[in-house]
């Protein structure tokens, strides 16, 4: 920095001594932009070198926090294929559809349905348009079990009464029905026989529904809505049932075709049935893909490591003193040994070590495959649930770190360095357009100056001119 201030400013003297050498044949107007840049070009030269090494921060900085942004994403991008987490699969998709359930599942079921469950339907009376009138008065839904021409109430089930005012359509009841939330959706099919309300209620045996109506005086009409098991058997499609199945030859039943955590890890979506032939439901063993993934995340981390270690060498690093840079080193180094399954069992891995991610002297990381063989083969269920994209595990890790970096609330982070070397250099920008005018400013004072010394220097050597004249004329004259 004071060499490139030196030069510019050795070099802008030189020109104006060489410039004032030059008799009446000064250059005004280049000497008053010579001094002028003689007078503040350290300062701006100074002003130069800082903005550049504020420059050189940002980026290294931005580069650091854009790695392990990446990094943290493609940790999350990985886990949510699959691939890395001990899945379910069935080997009859028609069957049913099977999902990871809250817990880590294991091993082979034999999954067999018998029936589904089903949800009641009505289809009441034709009228002519959806816009016909269909009396006044009050519609009770009563929820129960209907079966064989029976209806039998559940008590733990509240009634759900729908009023129904005087000049309503058959329309404004599908409407109010709907808006009513008693768990019955409806609405008007129109169909070869007219205009229909259609009512369906909740899958499972106990959602049956009977209609009761309470009609007004003169909205009598309305009773052509009712509806009950033992009557107009023909107006019920279907039926409100359970589904039963049986895993392992145990049975169940359930209200709903999804039953979530049936056996441990396991979620299952009911779509058919295959009594006499059971399907086979079983876990898979994502052991080698974890392999897979902590060789790259230990690449993955180096490469941070490298750019950090860089940017921080004492003597030519951009960040050899940036706090953000040192909390980011600090975070890594604690990576490998910590707790990030806090819930994990005794004796189940719950750290980055334990899945072989071990860190070095120098400060880069390795992947010790012995630990991690022994852990896969020890605990590959518990390993594999360490790989999720919930509160805790190895996404969970990488992120913190990342979103620490990027922080820009935290005073020791990349995010904040950022923030900091853009506000000075934006203040060195400032500096240096000020001093800019100011040398302007002097620039143009000094060519006013100059302007009138060369007048009175052009007025002297006018007249010297003449003197010298008159003294050869008169020599010329004396001599004669």
């Amino acid at each position: 920095m004071a060499t490139t201030s030196s030069t510019a400013s050795t070099s802008a003297t030189a020109q104006i001594i060489s410039s004032l050498g030059a008799g009446s044949g000064i250059n005004t107007s280049q000497l008053a932009e010579q001094l002028a840049a003689a007078q503040f070009a350290p300062r701006l030269d100074q002003l130069s070198t800082k903005n550049e090494k504020l420059t050189a921060q940002i980026s290294s900085a931005s580069n650091l926090k854009s790695l392990m942004s990446t990094l943290a994403t493609s940790v999350g991008s990985l886990i949510r294929t699959g691939d890395l987490a001990v899945t379910p699969s069935i080997t009859s998709a028609s069957v049913a559809a099977v999902s990871k359930g809250t817990a880590t599942g294991s091993g082979t079921y034999s999954l067999e349905v018998t029936s589904l469950a089903n949800a009641q339907k009505l289809v009441m009376p034709a009228y002519s348009s959806p816009t016909a009138t269909v009396g006044s008065g009050t519609l009770t839904l009563r929820f129960g079990t209907v079966s064989g021409g029976g209806f039998t109430p559940d008590a733990t089930q509240t009634a759900v009464d729908i009023a129904v005012p005087t000049g309503a359509t058959l329309a404004d009841v599908a409407t109010a029905i709907n808006a009513s939330g008693a768990g019955v959706t409806a609405y008007i099919a129109n169909g070869a026989a007219g205009a229909q309300l259609v009512l369906k209620g909740k899958e499972g045996a106990t959602s049956g529904f009977e209609i009761e109506v309470t009609p007004d005086v003169g909205g009598e009409a309305l009773s052509n809505l009712a509806w009950s098991a033992a009557t107009n058997t023909a107006q019920l499609k279907s039926t409100a049932s359970d589904a039963a199945f049986s895993i392992d030859g145990v049975d169940y039943t359930s209200k709903s075709n999804t039953v979530n955590d049936v056996v441990p890890g396991l979620n299952l979506k009911l779509t058919g049935t295959n009594a006499g032939s059971p399907a086979t439901v079983s876990f898979s063993d994502p052991s080698s893909n974890i392999s897979s993934a902590m060789t790259d995340l230990v690449d993955a981390l180096n490469e941070v490591v490298s750019q950090l270690t860089s940017a921080m060498d004492k003597s030519s690093g951009d960040l050899n003193s940036d706090p953000g840079a040192r909390a980011l080193r600090s975070a890594l180094t604690a990576l490998a040994g910590t707790r990030i399954m806090v819930n994990a069992a005794d004796g189940e891995p719950s750290t980055l070590g334990d899945l072989g991610l071990k860190i070095q002297r120098d400060g880069t990381f390795t992947l010790d495959t012995d630990r991690l063989s022994a852990t896969l083969k020890d605990h590959p269920q518990a390993a594999g649930a360490m790989w999720t994209t919930g509160v805790y595990g190895v996404y969970s890790s990488i992120d913190k770190i990342a979103r620490a970096a990027a922080s820009t609330t935290s005073g020791a982070s990349l995010g904040s360095s950022i923030t900091r070397y853009t506000a000075l250099q934006k203040t060195v920008s400032e500096k240096s357009t000020d001093l800019t005018e100011k040398q302007e400013d002097m620039r143009q004072r000094l060519v006013s100056r100059f302007a009138v010394m060369d007048t009175r220097v052009s007025g002297s050597q006018s007249t010297l001119t003449f003197l010298k004249a008159q003294i050869s004329a008169w020599n010329s004259t004396g001599n004669n």
